[in-house]
């Protein structure tokens, strides 16, 4: 924790320099940037006819990704976060941008070229956003605090989705998304990189209560590269690996080889803003579940993992039961499989939207529920971007993976089992994370007594580190 001072005269959350204000500028600067990537990518081959084209880019993409996904906690500590996030912000509008550019020339490298760039700044992005939504919110709050920016961060996926269904709705023979589509994402894009200028250092941020949000300890690149090394054989780090390599493992099999399989072009975009919708639903429900179902956080965070694994057991059973009446052959060899329209595939659209609009409900819930878990284990945003950057170059590594799986033609079912036992792995290791390392808010309490009045721990051993 940081030093307590005098509460500040105006204790307004809508403080620009309040944690909650900082929250919200966060999940807006991701809602123009990730959100809109999110739409692209939800399209389906990123909106392409060949899905091998975005497939290879995105294996660029999250190899770089699980590079600078570990390496963009340092690189935040290092240089702090305007920066960070400009930089990262920056590559979103390059590789949409690469895509409008194969319209029309078929040149793949640059489209691949982006994605590995892209990757980069995704890393760095995301290790700054992770660092301001885990450090900065009460401890008893993160979970809304979380469930807010998830809401406004895909909200960027509703209106992302908004853009290729209004852009193509009649053209319901289209293979591939019009130039303008493309340039209403860079559009997006571009807002956002300039918005993440107005996000302030974290020494300038305010609780209402007087006291700071984090420790701000200035770093340097052989700290860093000695912390991030620990993180491989930190326990904690080791129970969330499932977690992390299987939170977007899915978004391959259910982007492609779901919406893009089952349904045509404009149906695609209409989906995705149902998609994306219940991602905001999912995270509001499980931030309140693990803000205020029970008194001690342990239980909350237990009660948390129950009611995701129950509820995605039953989604990927329905998965499964969709999944036995198509496979590759029929989508891409034979072609036998009929595309579902919205407006003209009556009833039969009913249940692949309802299953593909649980996919998002799905996804939402456990992610919100990995980033509650790190957030749990501890409050120092330089400790929690180490954290959140090997969460997300885990997950990077994951959906690299993902992506040639799909390339090579892996069968249907498989990934969809894949995927499955996935994310049912994680549940039991992550109660287990919860059990050992979570702490009640009254022991949180009890352990800052036991700090010097700067803030800093009596000893130099930080607990939370190892």
């Amino acid at each position: 924790m940081v030093e307590t001072g005098s509460p500040i005269s105006n204790n307004s959350v809508f403080r620009f320099n309040s944690p909650f204000i900082q929250v919200i500028l966060i999940g807006l600067v991701c809602f123009c940037c990730a959100g809109m990537f999110n739409a692209l990518s939800g399209m389906g081959g990123g909106g392409q006819l060949d899905h091998n084209v975005v497939n290879n880019a995105n294996t660029a993409l999250y190899t770089t990704y699980a590079i600078f996904g570990i390496l963009g906690g340092a690189i935040y500590n290092i240089i702090g976060p305007r920066i960070t996030l400009f930089s990262g912000c920056s590559t979103y509008i390059l590789y949409a941008g690469s895509l409008l550019y194969y319209n029309h020339h078929k040149h793949q490298p640059f489209v691949v070229l982006a994605g590995a760039l892209l990757g980069v700044g995704a890393g760095l992005l995301w290790a700054g956003q992770g660092a301001i939504m885990t450090s900065y919110p009460p401890a008893h709050r993160k979970g809304t605090y979380i469930s807010v920016f998830w809401s406004i961060f895909n909200m960027g996926g509703v209106i992302g989705g908004l853009i290729p269904f209004v852009m193509n709705y009649h053209r319901e023979k289209a293979d591939n998304v019009n130039d303008a589509t493309y340039i209403g994402y860079m559009v997006f894009m571009s807002i956002g990189t300039l918005l993440s200028l107005a996000i302030l250092h974290p020494s300038k941020v305010i609780r209402n209560d007087g006291t700071g949000c984090t420790d701000v300890k200035y770093s340097n690149v052989g700290t860093e590269t000695v912390e991030i090394a620990k993180l491989f054989a930190n326990w904690k780090m080791v129970l969330i690996f499932p977690a992390a390599w299987g939170s977007n493992f899915f978004y391959t099999y259910q982007f492609n080889n779901v919406n893009g399989a089952l349904f045509n072009l404009r149906t695609r975009g209409l989906n995705n803003v149902f998609y994306w919708g219940a991602q905001m639903f999912g995270s509001v429900l499980i931030g309140r579940v693990m803000d205020f179902s029970f008194t001690r956080r342990k239980t909350r965070g237990l009660a948390g993992i129950s009611v995701v694994a129950v509820l995605g057991t039953g989604i990927w059973i329905g998965g499964l039961l969709k999944q036995r009446g198509y496979d590759y052959d029929d989508v891409i060899v034979n072609k036998s499989i009929k595309l579902l329209d919205f407006k003209d595939s009556g009833s039969a659209y009913a249940g692949p939207f309802v299953l593909y609009f649980s996919y998002g409900l799905l996804d939402a819930m456990f992610q919100s529920m990995v980033y509650w878990v790190i957030g749990a284990l501890a409050d120092d945003s330089v400790i929690l971007s180490r954290y959140v950057g090997f969460y997300k170059g885990v997950q990077s590594a994951g959906k690299a993976v993902a992506w040639q799986i799909d390339t090579h033609k892996v069968p249907y079912m498989n990934q969809l089992l894949v995927n499955w036992a996935l994310t049912t792995i994680s549940y039991p290791l992550l109660a287990l994370l919860v059990i050992k390392f979570v702490k009640d808010e009254d022991k949180v309490a009890e352990d800052d007594e036991l700090r010097t009045p700067s803030g800093y721990p009596k000893q130099s051993n930080d607990e939370s580190v190892n």
